[in-house]
């Protein structure tokens, strides 16, 4: 039987007429008040982190073999060329299926990060007013250490800093889902992502999907 695969869309309001072109089936979580009556709504809050971890929670029993993530706009850092296209896209997504890796961030790039996920571009100043956590550090090994209950080592490698990846359904259930429901829930905690626990996520996503069920736990709270 071949494997299922589902695209899941964070969208606030981008044009996601792409969607079809990749040539899987794709459910949209909707933040923007667009009008696509087959939308999943969600309020405007906690990032794409926020819009994952609500499905992977929702729909944690019926995940598909292989669950890509996506933005509503995810071509900006998938080629090291400059902006990638749908078909850059739909071939990486096809090899990752077709070998079905475990996860694989769609980054063309990766970042080596300290516990203040440093390096960062949230003081630079044409982004000032863009988000609440803006002239912040990343809060990475508070938030490390928060969902798996060992400290982070002295630096991390982020395999998917731009919030877009793939990974299998059997990888994200290694975890129960009461960790995806206690990661939610720091989400939740900071709405406007005004102390960056989105971004945080952003940099723990081979994290959290790396298998090591030596950092699950008996409860979260």
């Amino acid at each position: 039987m071949a494997a299922t695969v589902q695209v899941i869309i964070a969208r606030y309001r981008e044009d996601i007429d792409w969607a079809a072109s990749l040539g899987y089936d794709y459910i949209v979580y909707d933040k923007g008040g667009n009008t696509d009556p087959t939308a999943r709504i969600l309020p405007n809050i906690g990032r794409e982190t926020h819009t994952y971890l609500t499905h992977i929670v929702r729909e944690y029993d019926h995940l598909a073999d292989m669950n890509v993530f996506l933005q509503g706009d995810p071509f900006d850092h998938i080629h090291d060329q400059g902006r990638a296209t749908v078909d850059i896209l739909r071939e990486q997504l096809g090899d990752a299926v077709e070998r079905m890796v475990p996860f694989k961030g769609l980054a063309w790039f990766k970042l080596k990060c300290d516990a203040l996920g440093r390096p960062h571009d949230l003081r630079k100043p044409a982004n000032k007013g863009r988000w609440a956590g803006w002239g912040k550090d990343i809060p990475l090994g508070e938030v490390f250490t928060r969902l798996f209950g060992v400290p982070m080592p002295e630096r991390i490698i982020a395999r998917a800093p731009t919030g877009n990846f793939c990974v299998t359904g059997e990888r994200i259930r290694t975890r129960p889902r009461a960790f995806y429901e206690y990661g939610l829930r720091m989400i939740e905690a900071d709405p406007d992502d005004g102390n960056n626990t989105g971004h945080a996520f952003e940099r723990l996503w081979q994290h959290v999907f790396n298998g090591n069920t030596a950092w699950n736990r008996d409860r979260y709270e």
